[in-house]
Formats: C-alpha cells, structure tokens, sequence
C-alpha cells in the first residue's frame, strides 16, 4: 500500500486550558493541511514541514513565533530546527528575538551552516532577505499575563509550562521517500535570558535519517537533551521496533529515568507514523492519503477529508 506523502504535526505537550483547546487542534489541522498542500503538489518533505511549522508559529494559541513565551526580563527569545533526512542537513538558530518565523531562519541556516548563535543572526537574516519585525509585535496579552503570573513568589514557571501550550514542530515524508522535520519555540515560561532548549540541539528538538526516520520533540528542554528522545527513538526505531513502539520506548525511558513528561511525532520512510505523548494532552494532526487524523486526549482519534475545511 502506498502510504506516502505523509506529514504530521504536533502543537506542543502539556495540558491545554479548557478555553484553548478548540483553537488548539484547529490549528494544527490548518497547520496540516497546509504542509499536505505541498506535499500532494509535488513539493518537498523539507518545504513541507518548514510550511506546517511557520502557519503555527503565526497563530498566537502556540507557544512559538508570535505566541511565544517570555523570558525573564519580560522578553522574547526563540529557537528553531529544521533537518533534512537525505544528507542529514540541519539548521538550527537560538535566542531569536525579531524575526516572526524563527523555522524559516533555521532553513536559510542549513544552506550555509548548521547552528548560528544569536551574535550575527540579524545581519545573516537580512542578507537572506527575512525582514526584521519589532520584537513587541510577538507578544501577545496572554503571554504577557502568564509572565506577570510567574513572577510572583511561589510560582513554578515549569509546572506553569506543562499546563499551558508548548512547543510545535512536523515531520514529513514526501514521494520521493525523503523524510525531514521542523521544531519550534518560544522556550521556557520566565526562563533566564539566553536560555537554550532542546529545540535547536540536534538529535533532542528533532532527527531525521532516510535510513531510519523522522522525529520531532515537545516537553521540557532539559530533561528531552538528557536523554536526546529524538535520536533515541530512531535508535529503537533501528533495532526493528515500529515507530508507535519506538515512540512509546524513548518517552517512557525518559519518564523513568528523569522524571520527564513530553510527547512526540514520528514518521518512518515507508509513511507509518506516530502521534504519542506522556502528557496529559497533547494537539496533534497527520495527512495522509487525502484524510486528516487529529486528536488531543491520549487515545483520541478523529479523520476526516483533508478537504473538509471544518
């Protein structure tokens, strides 16, 4: 059966408030759709997930692009990665604080190297052409509010973060078998300044390998880089496991070993793929063969005509 192109999406592990939760998996079913365009007309898994990725770091329900988090200090700082399965091409950028589509930055990035820091990417960013936006134009309200909240003695910004929206990212595999994946986020609710993740770390924020697969990582940045649960579920995904399996093993090794709750989506060569979480919700979508799966709950699973625009 030919189960390709496929591309899958997730809007970040944690629990979603009641009120958001509709705005939630809508989104990633747009977001979807989006990146299944580009697939069904041809184009690549890259394109693909760079596409799904940016349509929801433009939606201020995630916790990336223009809904992202604040830092410490009130402010923005975005990460992003993007890889490419053919030739195990990456490109990975940190602490981005005035451009809207930190994903799209990350792809221009794995033209020329594989990480840029955040001295220089101003002036990397408008020699490729991405215009600067004021970093005041990101911030939302509801950011805003959740940073005033967590600056109160007693608050816990990363229980605070497990139970709000997270990180977003996809995983694709196009016609031509090339398997790719895309990350994004604002990071962690009032973290230090200059806080890095695991977003831009390769084998933690994501991995992709024809040979092997795609993954694309959501949770809490330390304890995912601990255990590299990108990498480590391609590991499992090698040793002949299916990529539910693989799925499953990495987030409950990393459950058991540091404590840590996430989720993930994975994609293997032949277009099986996987949405698993540990979390108690996690938003995700997957187009496949003209029809879009989505869920929210662990367990739950809708589909429906990716043409159906409801």
């Amino acid at each position: 059966m030919d189960l390709l192109p496929v591309l899958v999406v997730h809007g970040g592990a944690g629990t979603v408030p009641r009120e958001r939760s509709e705005q939630s998996v809508s989104g990633v079913r747009s977001a979807a759709r989006a990146g299944y365009a580009i697939l069904r007309g041809g184009g690549s898994s890259m394109d693909a997930v760079v596409e799904a990725v940016a349509h929801m770091e433009d939606n201020p329900s995630y916790n990336a692009g223009c809904g992202s988090v604040l830092n410490v200090k009130g402010e923005i700082e975005m990460d992003a990665i993007v890889m490419d399965g053919k030739a195990l091409g990456s490109g990975a950028v940190s602490a981005v604080r005035n451009v809207a589509n930190p994903v799209r930055l990350a792809r221009l990035v794995m033209d020329k190297v594989v990480f840029y820091p955040p001295c220089g990417q101003c002036a990397f960013a408008q020699e490729m052409g991405i215009s600067e936006v004021p970093p005041e134009s990101l911030v939302t309200e509801y950011s805003r509010m959740r940073w005033k909240k967590n600056l109160e003695p007693g608050a816990n910004p990363v229980e605070s973060q497990m139970g709000k929206m997270g990180t977003v990212g996809a995983v694709a595999v196009d016609r031509e078998g090339n398997v790719a994946c895309a990350t994004s986020t604002g990071g962690m609710l009032n973290k230090m300044e200059g806080r890095v993740g695991d977003t831009p770390c390769i084998g933690s924020g994501g991995y992709a390998d024809n040979q092997v697969g795609a993954v694309s990582t959501t949770g809490h940045g330390e304890v995912i880089m601990k255990v590299t649960l990108a990498r480590l579920i391609l590991f499992h995904m090698e040793q002949g496991h299916t990529v539910e399996e693989a799925s499953d093993m990495g987030l409950a090794y990393m459950k058991s070993r540091v404590d840590g709750l996430g989720g993930v989506v994975t994609v293997g060569p032949q277009g099986n793929w996987a949405a698993r979480f540990s979390s108690l919700q996690m938003a995700w979508a997957a187009a496949q063969k003209d029809s879009l799966h989505y869920g929210l709950y662990a367990g739950e699973h809708f589909t429906q005509s990716i043409d159906d625009p409801h």
